[in-house]
């Protein structure tokens, strides 16, 4: 397991002029310490190369990985075709789409999957895994719908970014995940003595070799306590590490 942080956590500061995407960078790296970074779409200040790769070199020379891009745009017949090159630009290997909204319509579900069938092929070709994310009051809102996804798509490069909040994870679903995400609802209580959320979280990903996502909207929180939680979470992930519970007997 390996720690990212989602630029959508500082969504708030960004959208203010208090923070670009270049000083976010800095922040995971110096403050943060996390392991990588997942890009959001719609915080890129420009798609041009130069923009792009200012953004790979800066990610590079701070010892991050960039492990995704992620797209809020749903996926259908008109999905930006930038996003994908700008993927590949980052030096992303994975895009991480979403369902379009829940619809009463039955047509719905195969003009969502045509659409990601397509978007899946021109991901092979440019070298690029989908990780579809499961979101609410979406076509695709809970784990257990990814595997459906999945077998009407069709494509080996179709895997799964699903939210590691829902317990209803079918088998196998960890397994095709290339990477998860977690939202963090109260930063100033998760990972201390008397919250389970890190270490529910902790177990149920505990073999788990991909980037999580750890993200929050706690917008009642100070700053600097999404640094503190991430510390609390990196000691509690090191000690259930280093138990008999998580760690394979030497033989």
């Amino acid at each position: 397991m390996k720690i990212a942080c989602s630029s959508a956590t500082f969504a708030r500061e960004m959208r203010a002029g208090d923070l670009t995407l270049l000083d976010w960078l800095d922040v995971c790296a110096n403050e943060l310490e996390v392991d990588g970074v997942v890009v959001g779409a719609a915080h890129l200040a420009r798609t041009d190369d130069d923009y792009l790769a200012q953004m790979k070199k800066a990610a590079a020379d701070l010892g991050l990985t960039v492990a995704a891009l992620e797209s809020e745009e749903p996926v259908g017949p008109a999905f930006a075709p930038g996003t994908l090159a700008a993927a590949v630009a980052l030096g992303a290997p994975v895009l991480v789409v979403r369902a379009p909204p829940a619809a009463e319509d039955p047509s719905a579900w195969g003009a969502f999957t045509d659409a990601l069938k397509a978007l899946a092929s021109a991901a092979k070709t440019a070298n690029v895994t989908l990780g579809l994310r499961n979101v609410p009051e979406s076509l695709c809102p809970a784990a257990a719908d990814l595997p459906r996804v999945a077998k009407d798509v069709d494509s080996s490069w179709l895997r799964f970014a699903f939210d590691a909040a829902t317990s209803d994870a079918p088998a196998g679903v960890l397994a095709k995940s290339v990477i998860s995400t977690y939202t963090i609802e109260r930063l100033e209580t998760f990972g201390t003595r008397g919250d389970p959320a890190a270490r529910t979280l902790i177990a149920r990903l505990a073999r788990f070799r991909g980037f999580v996502t750890l993200a929050s909207d706690d917008r009642a929180a100070a700053p600097d306590e999404y640094h503190r939680a991430l510390e609390r979470f990196a000691a509690e992930r090191a000690n259930a590490l280093s138990s008999s519970a998580f760690v394979p007997a030497v033989t």
